[in-house]
């Protein structure tokens, strides 16, 4: 068995979190293939090498001194090694790299020193190989990842040193030149690194016990989802969710390998498993599996007669949208309207604009537009075998005296949105969690 284990920056943030990987990957002979991040915080207060790194370059391109804050980026890093009693030569490291901290020194690189040493720090302490992702990932010159080039060269890698650490978040393009990934991009590494092997499993180890079926800053105290399928995973990531960099997941979904969301500090918790399909026997008899949502949208409305015969009013008005760059996120078809369902921010200041075009363009009967409207979707593959899954939803909110203002449910059923005032957002997911959860409690 294979597993490929990708410690995020909390779970490498000094010595204390590299004896407790270090335990993790011991414990599991399976877990032959490492991914790090860069350090991250070690307290709250405190900063993640990654910022600390960006505020570097920050500061030189600005000619503003960035002594002090590099400074503590090499205090970090020593303190791990000497506190473990590693060899690495940081100090030629760093005495190179301070070389280098001049106006030209590409961002992307000197962001990308923060989970190479981490890499090279934890590869010793573990006694895997190191490999540098910038011998891997590669990159096109349109700063595309080239997979096929990617999973190949990796593969080519860990035939030869079958146990080893890979940093995270960046690669490099044909010409050597250092790019990194956006935010989260360690992520993306490791799952690339288990598609690349064929990997039975990838752990994802980060500082929380799985994903939450909802935020625990809207919910006291929700519950973890024990298995989620990666359709649910992506429902909720659209709706807000902050669950997973999109890009992580297709990688290990396109070969079905299971993804596990695991906490460092709680490793006996068996956290989240994300798969493709739930097996029979260990699917949750919870009709909902997640509830997820996000703030601020715009509804606009074209009434016209007759307009579910007419697409072209339709077509034209999204095409209108598109010239502006806005992102549609939903649209409801009538007999004699239609909504269109938009983020508030996209269009804030140029609203008028876009109204007025489509009057002019499309010549609708009227138009209608509603702003502070938040979308939420109860998530959930059971709903579809449910019925009058929908029924209790909306009487949940009737009992409460929540406005529903939009409701759009998908032909698979798996989620249903609804359409609500800003200032109903929180005690709609409350209201949804705890009616399912209540009944939940009360069939067992």
């Amino acid at each position: 068995m294979l597993k490929v284990a990708k410690f995020g920056g909390s779970s490498l943030a000094g010595p204390e979190q590299f004896r407790q990987v270090k335990k993790i990957i011991e414990a599991d002979p399976a877990r032959m293939c490492v991914v790090v991040s860069a350090a991250g915080k070690r307290y709250k207060k405190d900063s993640k090498v990654t910022d600390l790194l960006y505020l570097t370059h920050a500061h030189i391109s600005y000619g503003v001194s960035h002594e002090d804050i590099f400074s503590l980026i090499e205090q970090r890093y020593y303190e791990i090694r000497d506190v473990l009693g590693l060899k690495y030569d940081l100090e030629s490291e760093f005495k190179r790299l301070r070389s280098e901290l001049t106006s030209d020194i590409p961002v992307d690189y000197l962001v990308s020193r923060g989970e190479y040493l981490t890499a090279r720090l934890m590869s010793e302490y573990l006694g895997y190989a190191f490999i540098d992702a910038a011998e891997c990932i590669v990159f096109s010159y349109d700063g595309q990842i080239d997979y096929e080039k990617t999973y190949a060269v990796i593969a080519e890698k860990a035939a030869r040193t079958p146990r080893f650490v890979m940093p995270g978040f960046y690669g490099a393009m044909p010409n050597g030149v250092i790019r990194v990934m956006t935010r989260g991009g360690s992520d993306i590494t490791g799952a690339i690194v288990a598609n690349a092997l064929d990997a039975d499993l990838y752990e994802n180890w980060t500082d929380v016990s799985g994903i939450l079926m909802a935020d625990p800053k809207v919910v006291s105290n929700p519950n973890a989802i024990e298995y989620i399928t990666y359709q649910e995973l992506r429902e909720m990531s659209y709706m807000g969710a902050s669950v997973l960099h999109e890009e992580s997941i297709l990688p290990v979904k396109e070969k079905n390998i299971p993804l596990n969301i695991r906490n460092t500090l709680r490793p006996e918790d068996k956290g989240t498993m994300i798969l493709e399909n739930i097996p029979e026997g260990v699917a949750s008899n919870r009709m909902i599996t997640g509830i997820a949502g996000r703030k601020s949208y715009s509804v606009i409305t074209i009434y016209q007669k007759h307009i579910s015969n007419d697409t072209r009013i339709i077509r034209k008005t999204l095409e209108m949208l598109e010239n502006y760059r806005v992102d549609v996120e939903h649209i409801t078809l009538g007999v004699d309207s239609f909504n269109v369902v938009i983020p508030t921010s996209q269009v804030r200041d140029r609203i008028y604009d876009i109204i007025s075009d489509i009057k002019s363009h499309v010549h609708p009967e009227s138009i209608k537009m509603d702003d502070s409207i938040a979308l939420i979707a109860c998530v959930g593959r059971g709903m579809a075998s449910v019925p009058g899954s929908s029924a209790r939803l909306f009487g949940a909110l009737g009992e409460n005296n929540i406005n529903i203002r939009m409701i759009a449910q998908g032909s698979e059923e798996i989620s249903i949105i609804v359409g609500v005032d800003n200032r109903d957002f929180e005690r709609t997911i409350r209201t949804l969690y705890e009616g399912f959860m209540s009944e939940e409690t009360e069939n067992k």
